[in-house]
């Protein structure tokens, strides 16, 4: 047997000593899990616990599973929304397919648990948005996907919004750009995919009774042509006008998420025509600062949100010391009297609700709603209290975050807070 794994490989070794040369549905190891909520797969899918991380393991020729393994790291170089590949096992005896391992997505849901979520008032729009932003994303660049649909995404919140990774990329082409008839076929694919999967939701009385799972697939052709559009068209801009459209153009690109790669202005008799190459934008920017300051880990939106905490707190302590404060000592000081304290006090039966990130995050935003009510600031304790008391209860527990989500030959198996 051998095992092709990314590196670093030291978090890796735990699962070298698992039953390899054996079938993986005849696998019997006190370290297999299982989830309460996983996909539907056409392959056997079994999940392992080991060293505080979860694994996906997936059987497949060793054809389709090294070329899925090459096209989830290429993914990964991209900066695109993916599960994340470890390795791929091959040669595990004769008739034995290959086994493709997946670090499982902490905190994740499926759009069937969205759907049953109270908190998901507008769960159908939340996964639209989502599953369009990722299917631009890959064919802008030049991934074919194939297989789009919500059983092979997962769903996972970042302040308040849903955001969509890809988790099956067996079908995938990857490409140096595609065609519209590429795009236009592999739309097509995702919205029969996604009618059928609403119509067997309807069928388990699992959807809500005002959707209606064919408008819902036709929404989902008119918001990626929207977003396609608004990311790609050309436009005809007077002399006068060319500076600032330009510029309003471009932040627009920013606010969607995405960067121009190329501008280019061509002259024609009714002004000159804009074109933009378009391009995913760096993702984790908000991330890696946040990490930088404090050493946690977020989702880039969460990021964002805690970093403008931190910087109101930073303009607190300026004012009340009367000299500046460095981004350094503003945010370690923010760790220990406010993230700390609040994360530490969520009661032990909701802790895995959510990631504590999200958590702080609500918090603020039900700090704002508290102080708007009271006509002043009714300080984050005070919040963080009445969220932990009538917000966070409703919340379910996700795959993966906890205890709740698994049923383990461990007893002893603790899976990290966040990862």
């Amino acid at each position: 047997m051998r095992f092709v794994f990314t590196p670093p490989a030291d978090s890796m070794a735990g699962l070298l000593t698992l039953p390899w040369t054996e079938p993986l549905e005849e696998w019997q190891d006190e370290r297999l899990v299982e989830i309460r909520q996983r996909g539907i797969s056409r392959h056997v899918v079994r999940f392992v616990a080991d060293d505080g991380s979860l694994y996906a393991l997936k059987a497949l020729s060793e054809r389709l599973a090294r070329r899925e393994y090459r096209l989830l790291r290429a993914l990964a170089e991209l900066n695109i929304p993916a599960v994340e590949v470890v390795g791929i096992a091959v040669d595990r005896g004769p008739d034995t397919d290959a086994i493709l391992v997946t670090r499982f997505l902490s905190y994740a849901t499926t759009y069937r648990a969205v759907f049953s979520n109270p908190r998901s008032v507008q769960a159908t729009d939340g996964l639209l948005d989502a599953l369009v932003e990722l299917l631009v994303r890959l064919h802008l660049s030049g991934f074919f996907w194939g297989d789009c649909s919500l059983s092979n995404t997962l769903f996972r919140y970042d302040a308040g919004t849903l955001e969509a990774y890809l988790v099956d990329a067996e079908t995938s082409e990857q490409h140096p750009s595609l065609s519209d008839g590429q795009r236009h076929y592999d739309l097509e694919l995702a919205t029969e995919r996604v009618f059928g999967e609403l119509l067997d939701l309807q069928a388990g009385e699992l959807l809500p009774a005002d959707v209606d799972p064919l408008e819902v697939a036709e929404e989902l052709q008119r918001r990626y042509t929207s977003l396609w559009n608004e990311l790609t068209r050309e436009e005809i801009l007077r002399p006068e006008e060319q500076r600032y459209r330009i510029a309003e153009r471009l932040r627009r690109l920013n606010e969607l998420g995405f960067d121009a790669e190329e501008v280019e202005l061509v002259s024609t008799p009714e002004g000159n025509r804009l074109r933009l190459r378009t391009r995913v934008a760096e993702s984790g920017h908000n991330s890696r600062k946040l990490f930088m300051r404090t050493g946690l880990h977020a989702g880039d939106n969460q990021a964002r949100r805690l970093l403008n905490d931190i910087a109101s707190f930073r303009a607190y302590l300026e004012q009340k010391r009367r000299k500046p404060v460095s981004e350094v000592v503003a945010a370690n000081r923010w760790l220990e009297e406010v993230y700390d304290p609040v994360v530490e006090a969520i009661p032990d039966d909701l802790r895995g609700r959510l990631a504590p990130a999200e958590i702080f995050h609500e918090i603020l935003e039900h700090r704002w709603y508290m102080s708007e009510a009271a006509g002043r600031d009714v300080g984050t304790t005070a919040a963080a209290r009445s969220y932990f008391e009538r917000v966070l209860p409703q919340a379910p527990a996700l795959d993966g975050s906890s205890l709740a989500g698994l049923d383990s030959r461990d007893s002893a198996l603790r899976l990290p807070a966040h990862m």
